[in-house]
């Protein structure tokens, strides 16, 4: 019995601390499933900070890394973390089948990062086919798979990847995120900042898309209430929907916000991780296929399941400022989804 005891201990002792200080966990990962996450970009600037995130969380028993040149490197270096994660590298298009195959996350941060003076418009015109082609293996190699989108514009990769689907006859909107848990987490930090209240206790919904004004924060339904006046409401507002274009302008052209959006990026997969796990109760907000505007996709609150989306959230209450928030927000929004769709459908 004591060397039971003793054993236990040890085990509790020898579980990474900072895993659980990352994602908040303190159980054994033994009982969980076994669950394979593939990053296609794990070379880049948000993929290398992700790919060490994911190895981290004990719910992934097997971590596939993709980019088309430098992953072999990225994947021993990962590896040497003493977490669960068996750790493989793939380099070049032939690899990206075998690095799919048996997936049940897909993390897509692949693409070029926004520069100074970039417009998501300049992103498009790059990422767009790159998402494409990844999409194409997607359907024939892991159909089934959870699919993340970080590559950038969203309002536009989303629906460029929903099309491809389509055309393979492998579409789940149930299987597909725009990742817009970024603006969720600048939108935390920075109303915490200004109500002066503890952050890891803060929640506030960020609905719309991912990108300018279409990032739409509800700060009426933040918790815990604050009730801060209008002109800090606007400028939180205005602070959440230009949070990229600070950091690009912080970083002189050196980079973009790689390090904020790999967290944002590991913090999602960890809930939908735990949704195929069968854990009740994740709602977290994602651009999906929705029918809460009458826009096809749209950011809202969605709980997770052991299928996906198990549903889309409404929007709930909004204040007179967030009802004109939404208005504005819906042309630009439906012209960045109508550009994917177009772009998707032209070869």
């Amino acid at each position: 019995m004591k060397a039971l005891i003793v054993r236990s201990a040890l085990k509790r002792a020898t579980t990474p601390s900072s895993t659980k200080l990352l994602l908040g966990r303190s159980f054994s990962s033994e009982s969980q499933p076994e669950r394979k996450v593939a990053i296609l970009g794990a070379a880049g600037g948000i993929g290398q900070p992700l790919s060490m995130l994911v190895k981290l969380n004990p719910l992934v028993s097997s971590l596939s890394l993709y980019d088309i040149a430098n992953t072999p490197g990225v994947a021993a270096d990962v590896s040497h973390i003493n977490s669960r994660a068996e750790v493989a590298g793939f380099a070049g298009e032939e690899q990206l089948g075998k690095a799919l195959e048996g997936s049940d996350v897909v993390i897509i941060p692949a693409g070029v990062p926004r520069k100074p003076g970039m417009t998501r418009d300049d992103l498009f015109n790059i990422n767009a086919g790159i998402v494409k082609s990844l999409c194409i293996a997607i359907a024939k190699y892991c159909p089934n798979a959870l699919v993340n989108m970080i590559s950038n514009p969203v309002n536009s990769t989303v629906p460029i990847a929903a099309e491809v689907f389509k055309k393979a006859g492998t579409y789940d909107e149930k299987k597909l995120f725009g990742v817009t848990m970024l603006d969720v987490v600048r939108a935390k930090t920075f109303y915490a900042g200004k109500a002066n209240v503890p952050v890891a206790g803060v929640n506030v919904p960020v609905v719309g898309g991912h990108a300018g004004i279409t990032i739409l924060p509800l700060f009426s339904q933040a918790t815990p209430k604050a009730n801060l006046p209008d002109d800090v409401i606007k400028a939180l507002t205005k602070r959440t929907q230009d949070g990229g274009t600070e950091v690009v302008e912080a970083k002189a052209g050196k980079g973009s916000a790689t390090l904020s959006m790999a967290y944002a990026g590991a913090i999602f997969a960890d809930a939908c991780l735990k949704g195929l796990n069968g854990v009740p109760d994740i709602v977290e907000c994602t651009f999906v296929q929705s029918s809460v505007t009458e826009l096809p996709f749209f950011a809202s609150k969605v709980r997770l399941g052991k299928n996906g989306v198990e549903e889309v959230l409404g929007l709930g209450p909004l204040s007179d400022y967030e009802k004109e928030g939404l208005e504005n927000l819906k042309p630009e929004l439906k012209s960045s989804i109508e550009k994917g769709i177009k772009f998707a459908n032209q070869s």
